[in-house]
């Protein structure tokens, strides 16, 4: 008894700190060293600069005007959708996200977040508030590729809604585009609005598509105009898939 008391008195603060090291230890682990940083938080912050902290609190704040800014504008989106959609309600419309987008691709393709499995098919006309956007060409089940109007392999039966004069819309990798007339002497004028057309095998007739900016009668072998495309191609987030609703029918 006397033995183990002498090795008590020698070895207990040893003993002592080799279980708290072992405590310790086992909270850093459990906490995952959570409680170290809330400690360490604690004590220095009487000793932090005032300017750190009040940076860090004007952070905070940026971060939640950001935060504010985001949802009001996704509200507004949101609202912008239902207002298109009830004013197409005639016309049976999927509505689709913009899951994909690549920056080498990014004025030819846009991937949507759905496929075959909610009914779209290839050259399904997609177009967002603004104006058309371009048309189906791939589609697996959970997704479909789009060929942008923007592209320049991408040629669109378009008429000036004024005159009713026809023509062919080239894509040219930008928010614009050239409109090539059928006739040597078109009726058109800067700012007539051009649409596409009724002669068109792929595209519904009097989908807006952009408007007239300025006018070159003699380029060869056809007059042109540049159009300014309406669809926010540069932005999209959700498009408007048309449903073809005479092929559904003779399935």
């Amino acid at each position: 008894m006397y033995a183990m008391r002498r090795w008590w008195d020698k070895n207990r603060w040893q003993l002592i700190g080799t279980c708290l090291a072992l405590g310790c230890a086992w909270l850093i682990r459990q906490t995952q060293g959570s409680v170290i940083s809330e400690l360490t938080s604690i004590i220095s912050r009487p000793f932090q600069d005032p300017t750190q902290v009040e940076r860090l609190n004007n952070a905070r704040i940026v971060e939640l005007l950001g935060r504010l800014v985001e949802q009001e504008r996704q509200n507004q989106q949101l609202k912008d959708l239902l207002d298109y959609r009830a004013a197409q309600k005639n016309r049976p419309m999927i509505v689709a996200p913009v899951i994909g987008r690549s920056a080498d691709l990014w004025w030819q393709q846009i991937t949507l977040g759905r496929g075959s499995n909610e009914g779209i098919e290839v050259n399904f006309v997609v177009t967002a508030p603004g104006g058309l956007v371009g048309r189906v060409i791939g589609v697996t089940p959970n997704t479909s590729r789009v060929l942008l109007v923007s592209d320049i392999t991408s040629q669109v039966g378009v008429t000036v809604s004024r005159s009713r004069y026809t023509g062919l819309l080239k894509g040219q990798s930008s928010t614009r585009a050239v409109m090539q007339f059928f006739d040597k002497v078109p009726d058109v004028r800067p700012g007539d609005f051009v649409a596409t057309s009724p002669y068109s095998q792929i595209f519904p007739a009097g989908i807006p598509v952009g408007r007239v900016e300025k006018i070159d009668l003699t380029k060869s072998p056809a007059p042109e105009a540049a159009i300014a495309l309406t669809s926010p191609l540069n932005y999209l987030e959700w498009v408007f898939v048309y449903t073809n609703a005479e092929r559904q029918k003779n399935k």
